[in-house]
């Protein structure tokens, strides 16, 4: 196993890629949904809300390129140095999995807890749709279902774990998943929902805004899986030949 410092780099070096593929996804993808919910919102401001230009502030056309690379790139290099943690913690622990196939089961897990599972109930929206007000609700209740999510996936991978000697691990393996799909189904069920689209907004827009958001997560999750586990691979090759050579002097 390699270092913790070299998995922590391995890891900002996938987050890297994936910034940059989750940059160039949200731009083709999500910058054309954006524009045209800010065309709404400001043909439908009423009058007195309306607000010149401001010369000092940061233009649309750098939020959506220099802005844009920015976020994505501190985003998922940040990420990258928590699942190469992640990572860590569970290579070796939920089966005999090599790197490449326990990366993947780690961006498996983190996808879901962190972005399908509250997409689901609390998906993103664009400008016009959301209430100031209600902003600190929907943060708190977005992060309610990511912990119920996790706790869903701690709960299946134990009876997994758990039932595997009785059940077999093909079955014990379902019986995990059920788990995990039972919790979640029933807070997504449970939880309060908030709906906040204005009248007129088109649900076509709304739609694709919100496809564009979870896609860019499938972007950055996807990339980590892919890109860290052969990092890490190369890395054990390269650390066992150099024991070798020394255990041969």
């Amino acid at each position: 196993m390699l270092s913790p410092r070299a998995l922590l780099v391995r890891g900002m070096l996938a987050g890297l890629a994936a910034g940059f593929l989750a940059f160039v996804f949200a731009y083709f993808v999500g910058e054309g949904p954006i524009d045209q919910a800010i065309t709404f919102e400001e043909a439908n401001a009423a009058p007195h809300h309306a607000v010149a230009d401001d010369p000092g502030g940061v233009s649309r056309a750098v939020q959506s390129t220099l802005g844009l690379i920015t976020a994505s790139l501190i985003y998922a290099v940040a990420l990258g140095g928590i699942f190469a943690m992640a990572f860590a913690a569970a290579y070796g622990r939920i089966g005999r999995f090599g790197p490449r196939a326990t990366a993947a089961l780690v961006a498996l897990t983190g996808f879901l807890v962190v972005a399908l599972v509250p997409w689901l109930k609390y998906p993103a929206n664009p400008p016009a749709t959301g209430d100031s007000e209600t902003i600190g609700q929907r943060t708190s209740l977005f992060f309610l279902t990511m912990a119920i999510a996790l706790a869903g996936v701690a709960l299946g991978g134990y009876l997994g774990r758990t039932q595997a000697a009785r059940l077999g691990a093909w079955n014990a393996g379902l019986v995990g998943a059920g788990a995990f799909v039972l919790v979640v189904g029933l807070a997504l069920a449970l939880l309060p929902s908030i709906e906040e689209v204005p009248e007129g907004f088109s649900p076509i827009l709304l739609w694709n805004f919100r496809l564009a958001s979870l896609g860019t997560q499938i972007v950055v999750w996807a990339t980590l899986g892919l890109v860290f586990g052969p990092l890490v691979e190369r890395g054990m090759r390269r650390s066992q030949h150099a024991a070798a050579v020394a255990a041969g002097r």
